[in-house]
C-alpha cells in the first residue's frame, strides 16, 4: 500500500503521552504500545494477504516507490510517528536503554527481559528493510538499529571501560589485569546473549577487546614470557581477548609456532657438540634424540590442549612447527633424510629382545610415542626402506622382542599410511612361515633317506622372496667350505626337484654359524658371520696362513677380508704380529664359554648406506611416474602447472618431490606414449588410452 501525504498512527495510543516518563516506566509504556502494534499489524497483514501477493507484488516489480506490503507500512508509520517522535527528544529511548546497561555493569538488577523487548524493536525496524521515503534514493534505506542504537552503545562501552581499564591497571599487576579484562568481556558476552541482538555482538566486542589490547599494548608483545614461564592462566585470558580482536588470533598463533619451532632446535643443540663453526654436526645417541623430541611435543601438546583448547589454528601452527624442527635440526644438518635413519635405530633397538623394557605395555606405550614423531616425517618413504633393512635383519638373525610387537608396530604404520605402505612388511611375516615349513619338510625328507652319521652339521636355512626382502646378495665368488658343503648341496638339490624353475641366491653375508673350539682346554662356543667361519675353519689344517692364503681359500674380495681378520685379531682368537701374517691363538682364553663375533662390519654398513639411498631415488623416480599416469587417467586432459601442483599434493604424505624430478617423469611419460601434448597447445596434457 501507498504512504498517505498525511499520516496518522492507525490505533494506539499518541506517542506525546511518553513524554512524561522516565526510565523503566517510559520503558514499559513503549514495549506495551509496541506489542500492541505489531500485534494489530500482523492482524491486518493476514487480512489484505492478497493484496500483498499481487498488487504491492506487481508495484514493486514497475519500480514503484514508496509502496509496501500492509505489515512494512505499518513499520514505516511506527518509526515516522512513535520511533522519532520519541527519538527526538535528545535520544530517550537510546540513553534510557544505555542507563540501564550501565546500571547493571555496575552490579545492579535490571529487567532484562524489558530491555530485550525493545532492542528487539530496534532489530524489528531494520530487518524489515524499510526505505526512506523522504530520501531521493530509491536504495536509500535508514538503518534504524546502527544508527539510533549500536554506535552510541559502541562509545558509550568504550567510554565506561577506559576510565575502568586505566584505573585497574594503575593499581595491579599485568596477570590481574588480563584475567578482570577477561572476565568483563565474558559479562558483555553474555550481556550480548541476554538482550543485545547478535548484529551488534562483533563490533561490541571487537571494540572493547581492542581497548583492553591498546590499554596494555606490552603485555601482547610478551607473550613469549607467558609461553616460556607456563603461565597458562594468563595466556587463557589473552586467547579469549584476542579471539574478539579484528585480526582473530593469528598473531597468536603465530608465536606459539615459533616458539614450539625454537623449544625443539634447542632440545637438539643440547644433544650435539658442534664445530666451531657451527656446521658440522656430531652424530647423537638416537634413544636421546627421539626422548628430546617427545619431551618437547609432550608438554607443547599439553599447551595446545589446555591453553589453546585445540583451534583448529593453534593445531596447524602446532604440526608446522613439530615438522620443521623434527626434520631439520642440529643434529640433521642439511640431510633431509637424517630424522628419518635416527627414528628406525630407534624403533629397532625397541622391537629388540636386548630392549631393557620390562613389560609389553611399556614396549606398546614406546611404540606409540614412535608414531608421534613419525608422523612429522617428511620422508617417509626412506623410514620405510630403513625399516625393511631393519625388520629383515631382525627377522632373520631371530632376535625380535616378539611377533605380536612386531605386528602391533607394522599395524601403526598402517593405520598412518595405509596399506600399500606395510604391505611389503606383512610379506615378509609370510615369507618366514612359508620358510619355515619348507625347513621342516626337508629335516623330515633328509632324516628318511641319510644315516644320522651323514647329518652331524645342524642346518638352518631360510627361503626369502627377492621382491619383498631388502637383501643385497654379495658381490664376491664366496668358497664354500668342504665342511659344509655336503650340507648346501643337499639341500640345494631338495629345493630343485620341489620347485623346479626356481634359482637360489645364497647370501652368505646375512648367515650366522657357530663353532666350537677343540684345540683349546676350554670347548668354546663361536658365534660368527660365514665370512669369520670360512676363516677360521681353514685352521683346521694350518696354524699360520697369510692374507693371500686366506684370500684364495675363502675367495672373499681384499677389503672385506682384511675387516674380519682385525675383528678375529681385535678378539684374540688370531695373532697378526708380522704383517699380512695371522696365526692362531692357542693361549686364547675367555670368562665367557659363549663367544660372539658376528658384529658390523664397517665395509656392508658403507655399501648398505649407499644401496639404500639409491634405492630409494629409483623407488621415487617410478613412484611419481605411476601417480602421474594414475591422476592422468582420471582426469584424461590437465595443464602442466595444475599436473605438477596435484602431484606435490598427492604425494607430500610419503616425500616431498622436487619440481625438477616431476618435470623429468612427465617427459619420461612422454616418450614412453602414456601421454601426450594437445596439437595446438604446449602447456596441455592428455592421457593415452
Amino acid at each position: 500500500m501507498v504512504i498517505p501525504r498525511s499520516p496518522a498512527i492507525p490505533w494506539g495510543v499518541p506517542p506525546e503521552a511518553s513524554d512524561d516518563l522516565q526510565d523503566e516506566a517510559f520503558l514499559q509504556y513503549y514495549t506495551k504500545e509496541w506489542d500492541r502494534y505489531t500485534t494489530g499489524a500482523n492482524y491486518v497483514n493476514r487480512v489484505f494477504t492478497f493484496l500483498n501477493r499481487h498488487w504491492v507484488k506487481r508495484e514493486q516489480d514497475d519500480g514503484r516507490r514508496n509502496v509496501y506490503t500492509v505489515y512494512t507500512l505499518a513499520l514505516v508509520l511506527w518509526k515516522q510517528i512513535f520511533f522519532f517522535h520519541i527519538q527526538n527528544k535528545n535520544q530517550k529511548l537510546t540513553n534510557t536503554i544505555l542507563r540501564f546497561v550501565e546500571n547493571q555493569r555496575n552490579g545492579e538488577i535490571i529487567d532484562v527481559g524489558l530491555i530485550k523487548k525493545v532492542v528487539d524493536s530496534f532489530v524489528t525496524l531494520l530487518v524489515g528493510g524499510l526505505r526512506d521515503y523522504h530520501s531521493p534514493s530509491d536504495n536509500a534505506t535508514f538503518d534504524v538499529f546502527k544508527e539510533q542504537l549500536e554506535t552510541a552503545l559502541i562509545n558509550a562501552t568504550e567510554k565506561y571501560y577506559k576510565h575502568k581499564l586505566d584505573s585497574f591497571l594503575d593499581e595491579n599487576s599485568i596477570s590481574e589485569y588480563l584475567k578482570k579484562a577477561g572476565k568483563w568481556l565474558k559479562e558483555e558476552e553474555d550481556r550480548v546473549e541476554q538482550y543485545m541482538n547478535i548484529i551488534a555482538s562483533k563490533t561490541l566486542l571487537s571494540k572493547y577487546a581492542t581497548l583492553i589490547r591498546d590499554h596494555a599494548a606490552g603485555i601482547w608483545e610478551d607473550f613469549q614470557n607467558l609461553l616460556d614461564f607456563d603461565k597458562d592462566e594468563d595466556l587463557q585470558w589473552m586467547c579469549v581477548i584476542q579471539a574478539r580482536m579484528p585480526e582473530g588470533l593469528d598473531p597468536c598463533q603465530r608465536k606459539f609456532e615459533e616458539h614450539v619451532k625454537k623449544a625443539g632446535l634447542a632440545a637438539v643443540a643440547k644433544l650435539t657438540q658442534v664445530a666451531e663453526e657451527g656446521r658440522v654436526p656430531i652424530e647423537v645417541e638416537p634413544k636421546a634424540y627421539v626422548d628430546a623430541l617427545l619431551e618437547v611435543h609432550a608438554k607443547n601438546q599439553k599447551t595446545l590442549n589446555q591453553i589453546f583448547k585445540d583451534q583448529a589454528g593453534f593445531v596447524a601452527s602446532f604440526d608446522r612447527a613439530c615438522k620443521e624442527f623434527i626434520n631439520q635440526n642440529a643434529a640433521t644438518g642439511t640431510s633431509s633424510t637424517k630424522s628419518a635413519e635416527l627414528l628406525v635405530k630407534r624403533a629397532d633397538a625397541l622391537l629388540r629382545k636386548t630392549n631393557k623394557i620390562s613389560g609389553d605395555n611399556e614396549l606398546e606405550d614406546a611404540l606409540n610415542k614412535m608414531i608421534i614423531i613419525f608422523q612429522y616425517i617428511k620422508d617417509k618413504d626412506v623410514f620405510q626402506t630403513l625399516y625393511e633393512i631393519k625388520l629383515s635383519k631382525r627377522l632373520i638373525h631371530g632376535v625380535s622382542a616378539s611377533d605380536e610387537a612386531e605386528a602391533s608396530m607394522i599395524a601403526k604404520l598402517k593405520e598412518a599410511c595405509g596399506f600399500q605402505y606395510t604391505k611389503t612388511l606383512q610379506w615378509m611375516f609370510t615369507d618366514m612361515s612359508r620358510s619355515k615349513d619348507l625347513m621342516n619338510n626337508f629335516n623330515e625328507k633328509m632324516a628318511q633317506t641319510h644315516d644320522e652319521s651323514e647329518l652331524d652339521v645342524k642346518f638352518s636355512v631360510m627361503v626369502l622372496g627377492t621382491n619383498f626382502w631388502p637383501l643385497t646378495a654379495p658381490r664376491d665368488e664366496f668358497v664354500i667350505p668342504r665342511d659344509i658343503l655336503p650340507t648346501y648341496e643337499r639341500f640345494t638339490r631338495y629345493f630343485g626337484q620341489k620347485h623346479q624353475g626356481r634359482k637360489l641366491i645364497w647370501l652368505w653375508n646375512y648367515s650366522k654359524n657357530e663353532l666350537r673350539t677343540n684345540y683349546l682346554k676350554e670347548k668354546y662356543i663361536l658365534t660368527c658371520s660365514s665370512y669369520q667361519m670360512a676363516v677360521l675353519v681353514q685352521y683346521n689344517d694350518h696354524d699360520t696362513l697369510s692374507l693371500d692364503e686366506l684370500l684364495g681359500a675363502t675367495g672373499i674380495s681384499r677389503e672385506m677380508l682384511e675387516q674380519v681378520l682385525s675383528v678375529l685379531v681385535k678378539a684374540k682368537i688370531l695373532i697378526n704380529e708380522d704383517q699380512d701374517q695371522y696365526d692362531l691363538n692357542h693361549g686364547y682364553k675367555s670368562k665367557k664359554i659363549r663367544v660372539n663375533l658376528n658384529g658390523p662390519i664397517k665395509a656392508e654398513l658403507e655399501a648398505e648406506s649407499a644401496d639404500v639411498l639409491k634405492n630409494v631415488d629409483e623407488h621415487r623416480k617410478y613412484f611419481i611416474q605411476a601417480t602421474i599416469v594414475r591422476v592422468m587417467k582420471a582426469r584424461k586432459q590437465m595443464k602442466n602447472q595444475q599436473l605438477v601442483q596435484e602431484i606435490i599434493t598427492q604425494l607430500s604424505q610419503r616425500f616431498t618431490p622436487q619440481v625438477s624430478d616431476i618435470k623429468k617423469a612427465i617427459d619420461t611419460l612422454l616418450e614412453k606414449e602414456y601421454i601426450e601434448r594437445v596439437d595446438g597447445q604446449h602447456d596441455l596434457f592428455k592421457y593415452v588410452a
